[in-house]
């Protein structure tokens, strides 16, 4: 029973450097993506018509329609196209 009691702090000892290493690979990378993704969906759920996107190929396009996963935007005067939520990198904001 002594030895058991003994080696006890020893497992606790040992084990505390890694729940530290992973509670600062928490806050340091898990916690900011996570609040970075819930940004960028709410982002794309407010978009709505006339707003300018970027897409993550470059592309800029204007919003005609905010559908369930999809976007359709228009690129030219004769070209729609529709556009999944996720490729959509950011909205262009307008600095007139």
């Amino acid at each position: 029973m002594n030895q058991a009691a003994a080696q006890q702090p020893g497992l606790i000892a040992s084990l505390m450097p890694l729940i530290i290493l992973f509670a600062i690979f928490y806050f340091l990378v898990i916690l900011p993506q996570q609040r970075q993704a819930k940004k960028h969906k709410e982002m794309v759920e407010a978009l709505k018509k006339g707003d300018k996107i970027v897409t993550a190929g470059g592309i800029i396009a204007e919003v005609i329609k905010n559908e369930e996963d999809f976007i359709k935007a228009k690129i030219n005067d004769n070209v729609e196209v529709k556009i999944t939520k996720d490729a959509i990198a950011r909205k262009l904001d307008d600095e007139d």
